[in-house]
């Protein structure tokens, strides 16, 4: 049975080598980091990992994860609502409500759990979400969960999204939700204007924070600090896969009434296990230096400006950036597979973006940038991309 489904595959399969956009998996055999080394022994200067502040082998998360397993075992076998809940999920939730200024917080796997389980317990058919078009594909695909009526803004577009609000009248309920920072062009989302239309028109907002969290903003707490709207968005979906440690975990934050619905219906919240303590413990303790010092934050956007104008000085066509990404604009998709093999063997290690991860025509190289990175790190990593730019013709 299984034997013409499998020629279909390897067909398919060809095709997408043929066309330059087959996705290789690059094994790294040590700690994600600055600097890290490859299966065949290279080491390699890392820019496209979501390890902004540097944290994700960090000694005093890994004393905590460490710790947390001494006193509270391994892994939870359990779901939440059975015996899956231990004082470690109690109490990260409540440092991530601190941190962004809401009432209370719910733990997920991931943060594509998070906004897949969000949207289908709090809306029906009668309330409308309206969602920016470039939102990340796991608002998408929980919006698709959700029996709600379907509006889509252009991307950052405030005139747009009044006009869909507008349209959305009729309906009883609205959500306005997007990104704050999208992933793969660094720009952030004007949430001080979204919440402003919110307030004209009588809706719901919803922000992920999943790229801007621990990023952008004085202190890390992301684009609702930077818009000066801290404790004004109504529900906040987020990561601790990325800024916060770079292991695994998501979270919901917001409303008291929003987070007890998503305890009862939300679905991978109900049917998933628990976090382990480990990553839990860790998260703690992250919260805690986030509190304690803002010096990562400061070296990341120092580090971030210092990039963005070199690159920039030297030729590259970069995408504006109030983020960590710094999209290296080259349109064609084999050349942004061929780019990031050349930077390779000169020790820097990127990945090329293309369809359809980006749209059609819009390939590029997503640089991003860590408060691990020290300056020989970036000019490194600067001088590589001259040199390979020059090769390819990508700059004169």
């Amino acid at each position: 049975m299984y034997g013409k489904f499998k020629e279909h595959l390897q067909q398919e399969l060809e095709q997408i080598r043929e066309a330059g956009l087959f996705k290789s998996e690059r094994i790294i055999t040590s700690s994600q980091d600055a600097e890290i080394r490859l299966e065949n022994g290279m080491k390699v200067l890392n820019f496209c990992a979501n390890n902004y502040l540097g944290l994700s082998n960090h000694p005093e998360l890994i004393r905590a994860a460490q710790s947390a397993m001494d006193t509270h075992g391994y892994g939870m076998s359990s779901v939440r609502f059975i015996c899956g809940t231990q004082d470690l999920h109690k109490s990260l939730e409540k440092k991530i409500a601190a941190f962004f200024g809401t009432a209370d917080t719910i733990l997920y796997a991931a943060c594509f759990d998070a906004n897949g389980g969000l949207f289908e317990p709090l809306l029906t058919a009668e309330d409308a979400i309206i969602s920016d078009a470039l939102n990340h594909a796991s608002i998408i695909d929980g919006v698709r969960l959700c029996k709600a009526q379907r509006y889509r803004y252009r991307h950052n577009d405030m005139e747009d999204l009044e006009q869909q609000l507008i349209q959305a009248q009729e309906q009883r309920f609205r959500v306005i939700v997007t990104d704050g920072v999208f992933s793969m062009d660094g720009d952030t989302a004007p949430v001080d204007r979204i919440c402003e239309l919110a307030d004209k028109y009588n809706a719901i907002t919803v922000v992920d924070e999943s790229h801007s969290a621990g990023v952008v903003g004085e202190t890390g707490r992301g684009v609702t600090e930077l818009y000066g709207v801290r404790g004004k968005v109504d529900i906040i979906t987020g990561t601790l896969g990325k800024a916060f440690g770079g292991a695994i975990g998501g979270f919901t934050t917001g409303h008291g009434e929003v987070i007890e619905m998503l305890r009862q219906r939300s679905r991978p919240y109900l049917f998933s296990n628990s976090l382990p303590p480990s990553v839990v413990a860790a998260g703690i303790r992250m919260f805690d230096m986030m509190d304690e010092t803002t010096e990562l934050q400061q070296k990341l956007h120092r580090n971030t400006d210092y990039f963005m104008e070199k690159m920039t000085a030297a030729g590259f066509d970069i995408k504006p950036t109030r983020s960590a990404i710094c999209a290296v604009m080259l349109y064609d998709a084999k050349l942004s597979q061929t780019m990031a093999t050349r930077l390779l063997d000169e020790g820097i290690y990127v990945i090329g973006f293309y369809y359809p991860v980006v749209p059609e025509g819009q390939a590029r190289i997503r640089v991003q940038l860590s408060a691990a990175h020290r300056q020989e790190h970036l000019d490194r990593a600067i001088d590589g991309f001259m040199k390979v730019g020059r090769e390819l013709k990508v700059i004169g």
